[in-house]
């Protein structure tokens, strides 16, 4: 009779650290969170945790706060155009690299990446020097630009892990009929590739959005951004409106990710 197995105790002990370490690291990005929507229903007019009372007074402020109305605007026009040029520049790029293996598609491949790389801040420098250099005015189409260039990766690592689930005999087939590559593309590789496409498009956005470094060296009066506004309230006064408008975001981040993870199976594209 052949004797259980016993379980390896390094390979337990291993998995118990790992396990702490993940909860741990979830509970540091959860707990900053669940503070701010906390502090955001108070009744005070300072941040304090926990609050003395409750109420949805700082919600109902948000209407009268003109500034981070006007600054939210111009961070969703900004991320809206942003998103649509990466995900019409990413998807090319997608196309030409993901299934080549020649040294230029890993070398383009390389650079496409080489924004997340980078330290967000010497980038958004470097790119305000160029623009300077160049003798280019900052306007929102520089910061649409700079956007750009740091959210273009997201859709090209989505699309490209769609494309490598894309089965070749549905395109040889496709081809045999008579079909042109450009119908296709339409026909064949747009649909299937459809939820990396919505990924990448949704990373870029909320990059786009939040985006800090970029924003505070391209941005102009004309582009006041919402992160950068939060910030600024921040530092002149401790504003619980701020943190009204923090609970907003989340709440409508956290119903975004519920609504793509439902979609386009965010998680797996991401990988």
């Amino acid at each position: 009779m052949m004797q259980p197995q016993r379980p390896d105790p390094g390979h337990v002990s291993f998995r118990l650290v790992m396990g702490l370490l993940a909860a741990l690291a979830i509970l540091l990005l959860v707990l900053p969170s669940f503070v701010v929507i906390v502090v955001s229903f108070t009744s005070s007019y300072s941040l304090r945790f926990p609050p003395p009372g409750y109420s949805m007074r700082w919600y109902a402020a948000l209407g009268d706060a003109w500034q981070l109305q006007f600054a939210a605007w111009n961070s969703f026009s900004v991320a809206l155009w942003t998103t649509g040029l990466s995900v019409l520049l990413g998807v090319a790029a997608a196309l030409a690299i993901a299934r080549s293996t020649s040294l230029k598609a890993k070398v383009l491949d390389s650079l496409f990446m080489s924004p997340l790389v980078l330290p967000a801040l010497a980038f958004g420098l470097s790119v305000l020097m160029l623009f300077s250099l160049a003798g280019v005015p900052i306007s929102p189409l520089t910061l649409i630009i700079g956007h750009v260039i740091v959210c273009v990766p997201y859709v090209i690592r989505t699309t490209v892990a769609a494309l490598a689930q894309l089965d070749t005999v549905l395109l040889e087939s496709s081809a045999s009929l008579g079909a042109s590559r450009w119908y296709s593309f339409r026909r064949v590789t747009l649909p299937l590739i459809r939820p990396g496409i919505l990924a990448g498009a949704f990373l870029a956005f909320m990059s786009s959005f939040d985006n800090v470094p970029v924003s505070l060296f391209l941005r102009d009066a004309r582009t006041d951004m919402l992160p950068i506004r939060m910030w600024q309230d921040l530092e002149g006064k401790l504003d619980v409106t701020i943190a009204a408008a923090s609970g907003v975001i989340i709440a409508l981040t956290v119903t975004a990710l519920i609504i793509m993870e439902r979609t386009s199976g965010l998680s797996r594209r991401i990988r």
